[in-house]
């Protein structure tokens, strides 16, 4: 009942040292191939994640502070949307006459631009769109000290 061995040493049709696994000279890439998926996946939810919406308190600011002129300008905005000269509050359309009184006509002097909070940013970009039509380019945005 024994298997016997030829001269060849062939055992049935096969060698006898041929039992062992031949070696894999290939590179197997699938598990490559599995986690650049998964890491594609994870990165496809996460940037979404990373653009969050800020809320922005825009009155607040860190910037060293400018030296102020001796008769600074002010045109304020105020939560009704009124226009004030100083501490006079004007009609919009009287606002290059008023600041050509207060500037003397100097239309290179800095003017300082402040708005409350409730103010959209529309509206203050409307009355910086004025100052500019008016000819007053140097605008400086007022805002309260945020160093602290």
């Amino acid at each position: 009942m024994g298997a016997k061995l030829g001269s060849s040493g062939v055992l049935g049709g096969r060698r006898r040292g041929d039992d062992d696994l031949a070696e894999a000279h290939e590179i197997n890439v699938t598990p490559f191939i599995d986690v650049m998926l998964v890491l594609l996946i994870i990165f496809m939810v996460a940037a979404p994640l990373a653009t969050v919406d800020l809320g922005v308190d825009l009155p607040a600011s860190t910037a060293e502070p400018q030296p102020r002129p001796d008769k600074p300008v002010f045109v304020t905005v105020k939560p009704d949307l009124s226009v004030a000269v100083g501490e006079d509050v004007i009609a919009r359309d009287a606002l290059t006459a008023t600041l050509d009184g207060a500037t003397q006509g100097n239309r290179d002097e800095r003017i300082f631009l402040r708005a409350d909070k409730a103010v959209s940013y529309g509206e203050l970009m409307e009355v910086m769109n004025l100052l500019r039509n008016a000819g007053y380019l140097k605008i400086a945005l007022v805002g309260l000290d945020g160093r602290r």
